[in-house]
């Protein structure tokens, strides 16, 4: 999973979380403030009286009577004023019951006693919880409204500032990592970013790849001109040893030997011709500007190592497509592709086994496959049998190591794709994969 998505994950999932949160601990908090409320309405009221009180004495309420009692039409709210023989200072808020005509309802309470001509009076103001919490419903939905809209405002502007912090990661990957062909050739050129860890991370970047790069154009003109170099006294040692076989006064012991030096030379030349190969395939020496009908070059391969398939008793079949073309590729190393694949595919098969030979039209690819009933590979030595002079075990038969080197080279040098599919004494599958812009029909 991406950082982005990850980070875009956690921000929406962690305003879930508080909403979630916040929906839940919303109807206490709404009470809560709607009780803290009414206690400071209560105080203020009760404040009111006091002053009026003080103002305009005790009797303004009482006017004669023993006692002062009042409520609103609905019974919403209610004061009583009234004497007390209570000595103790009272001056609570409580949630209680009150008869009010006949009605038993429940009030949130102020009740104070105060001292008035050195009488005791007992002052109590009532508010109805109902009227407390008839517009809790209401704030509760505005109060989520509000935390909906602030949530949604907070993750749109989270995530447009993480996409953006996050952009110079992106563009090293997109530079540094995709679409990247070995062997790096082009300048690679450092990205614009103040973030300091992005900065460091696209300069070691660089810095590996130019390493890998110089390390790499070592390795090859080494074996460019490693090679070139020995063909010379490699020819010239063929040379003098056919002029020995061609003459008379040589035993049969001495020219069973040098039968064997030849051979040995005719082995080292294949590598030096091999490795040539390779280097001019790496080095861009070959067009790609060809087009070879599929069924003709597979045909002309098998033709050419007909003599090999008899030698196993293989049967070989083919079923591609008559009519499907590969363009924009160098015929000649598409040939060789095809034959060290279909050669491997002998060497390596069972006697009285089979080799079929098989395409694919996909939407995307078009795929050619090469599949033996051989000795297999070993699922841990398919990674490394491409790399150069890497012999599988594949009980003792004859390998240098650069078949499958020549291969893969002509695979990255044409931009193809080659996967490998194989069990250990049940046989192996190579597919190649053309892009789809590759071929015609």
């Amino acid at each position: 999973m991406k950082l982005l998505t990850k980070l875009t994950l956690f921000i929406t999932l962690s305003k879930l979380v508080i909403v979630a949160l916040f929906v839940a601990l919303l109807p206490s908090l709404i009470e809560k403030i709607a009780f803290q409320y009414t206690n400071y309405y209560l105080r203020e009221q009760k404040k009111k009286v006091l002053n009026v009180v003080s103002r305009n004495g005790v009797d303004f309420y009482l006017q004669g009577d023993s006692s002062y009692g009042s409520y609103t039409m609905l019974k919403e709210e209610y004061i009583s004023l009234e004497p007390t023989k209570l000595e103790t200072p009272i001056d609570t808020i409580e949630t209680s019951k009150r008869i009010v005509e006949s009605d038993t309802l429940n009030y949130r309470v102020l009740s104070h006693t105060f001292v008035y001509n050195k009488k005791n009076y007992i002052l109590e103001i009532g508010k109805t919880t109902a009227t407390i919490n008839q517009y809790n419903d209401d704030l509760q939905r505005v109060a989520l409204y509000v935390l909906i809209v602030l949530v949604v405002i907070t993750i749109v502007t989270d995530l447009i500032f993480t996409r953006f912090l996050l952009r110079p990661l992106g563009l090293i990957i997109k530079t540094k990592l995709l679409n990247r062909r070995f062997p790096f050739k082009e300048h690679i050129q450092p990205i614009k970013t103040s973030t300091q860890d992005f900065k460091l991370l696209d300069e070691s970047f660089i810095n590996l790849m130019d390493q890998i790069h110089e390390t790499f154009e070592k390795e090859r003109e080494f074996t460019a001109n490693a090679s070139h170099e020995l063909m010379t006294p490699i020819s010239i040692l063929q040379t003098k040893m056919e002029n020995l076989m061609v003459e008379s006064e040589l035993d049969e012991r001495l020219q069973s030997r040098l039968l064997e030096m030849m051979k040995t030379l005719n082995r080292l030349k294949k590598i030096v011709h091999s490795l040539l190969l390779i280097s001019r395939i790496e080095n861009e020496q070959f067009a790609r500007s060809g087009s070879s009908n599929v069924k003709d070059l597979i045909s002309d391969i098998v033709e050419d190592l007909e003599h090999r398939l008899d030698e196993k008793n293989l049967k070989i079949t083919v079923h591609v497509s008559p009519t499907t073309i590969i363009k924009n590729i160098n015929n000649d190393l598409i040939f060789q592709l095809f034959y060290n694949l279909i050669n491997n595919a002998i060497r390596y098969n069972k006697p009285n086994g089979s080799i079929e030979i098989t395409d694919t039209l996909g939407k995307d690819f078009y795929s050619i496959h090469v599949k033996d009933t051989g000795i297999g590979i070993p699922e841990d030595e398919i990674p490394t049998i491409f790399n150069r002079f890497k012999k599988a075990n594949r009980s003792g038969n004859e390998g240098y190591g650069l078949g499958l080197a020549i291969v893969k080279s002509i695979i990255n040098y044409h931009s193809l794709e080659l996967k490998v599919d194989s069990k250990a004494g049940e046989g192996t599958t190579f597919t190649v994969l053309f892009p789809s812009f590759m071929t015609e029909n």
